[in-house]
């Protein structure tokens, strides 16, 4: 079975991609491989899987390509070293884009997206050319962001290390909502403190 099979029933049984939403994509020669639109994850096969170029034309399968096939294509295309992307619609890092805002530096870990902060990527109707266009300078300098009033999108190296950002975004995004929720002020990071947590990361293979 496909890691894109696996990694998408893992994240359905985590709820992070509750009917049929979200999505899993690979770079392939050529283009990439995505999940089709509109079939429960437990029900995937290899067979249903979409070849896609990055101008959107079919090479390969007879489904229809996800609706945030665009999303992809602009990501791939921007990032030359993104390998793979995971777009979900885990439930508190939902919650938080509703609202528009972004993860600050309240925790190390979020150094594991790139930078010193996870940004809200504007607002933009879901599946369209809008919507992928959107999400490319939320994620300059950054492996993940939120996108306003949807989800989260996270791009790695391996299908491996977008999954394992994406359930780290989920897992920052509860900490900090709870945060908020309990009327606490985060203290943030400074920059001299996340410029050494990159380094400390980077000695732990974290970011890889």
């Amino acid at each position: 079975m496909t890691g894109l099979i696996e990694t998408a029933r893992r994240l359905d049984a985590l709820g992070f991609m509750p009917s049929k939403s979200g999505n899993v994509s690979i770079r392939i020669e050529g283009g990439f491989r995505i999940t089709p639109s509109g079939l429960p994850y437990a029900a995937l096969t290899e067979a249903d899987l979409v070849d896609l170029g990055l101008d959107g034309r079919v090479l390969a399968g007879a489904r229809r390509p996800s609706s945030e096939w665009r999303l992809h294509a602009e990501v791939y295309a921007a990032r030359p070293e993104a390998a793979a992307i995971v777009h979900t619609h885990s439930p508190r890092a939902t919650a938080l884009s509703c609202a528009r805002r972004g993860l600050p530096p309240f925790h190390y870990m979020i150094a594991l997206a790139g930078g010193d902060d996870i940004r809200c990527a504007a607002y933009a109707t879901f599946g369209t050319a809008e919507l992928a266009l959107s999400a490319i300078p939320a994620l300059e300098g950054r492996r993940a962001c939120l996108l306003a009033n949807h989800g989260v999108v996270a791009l790695g190296t391996s299908l491996a290390a977008a999954e394992t950002l994406a359930r780290e975004v989920e897992n920052l995004a509860g900490e900090y909502l709870d945060l908020l929720a309990a009327r606490l002020e985060p203290v943030l990071l400074t920059p001299e403190e996340m410029v050494a947590v990159t380094a400390q990361f980077g000695g732990y293979g974290r970011l890889r």
